[in-house]
């Protein structure tokens, strides 16, 4: 006679669980883990998506900074070197190629912080991985 389990009768010998036991407890932790992942991905997305609005900031203060400069410290800069001796032509364009270069430093970082690679979420993938890995190694063993 098959031994089963009741409410009144408690659980079974350790070692003794049945197939429909085993199989729903399996269920319960896959389902708790499945949650959890979930529940880090949103996590982890939340993250991501604020990292971008940071970027998109980070690039709209580039372009402040380059009309700003351009406009005020540009002809300071032109000025003044033209009174140290410097023809105009050449402090012009001495000063717009450091401001482009500053200006382009900031696009570039930006840009790069905006990368669908570095927007990936990556912790939740390693673990999702871990998890694969963990579920096989234990089906293959018993």
């Amino acid at each position: 006679m098959a031994e089963r389990r009741t409410k009144d009768e408690g659980r079974l010998p350790a070692g003794s669980e049945s197939t429909p036991d085993l199989v729903g407890d399996a269920l319960g932790h896959a389902t708790g883990l499945v949650r959890k992942e979930i529940d880090l991905l949103r996590a982890e997305l939340q993250e991501e998506v604020e990292k971008a609005a940071a970027a998109v900031g980070m690039l709209a203060g580039a372009l402040l900074l380059a009309l700003v400069a351009l406009n005020v410290l540009a002809a300071a800069v032109v000025a003044w070197l033209t009174e140290a001796g410097l023809e105009a032509g050449w402090a012009v364009l001495i000063v717009g190629g450091v401001l482009a270069l500053i200006a382009i430093g900031l696009a570039v970082k930006g840009r790069n912080d905006l990368s669908l690679s570095s927007l990936a979420p990556t912790r939740t993938a390693r673990n999702v991985e871990r998890d694969v890995d963990a579920v096989k190694e234990a089906t293959s063993h018993g």
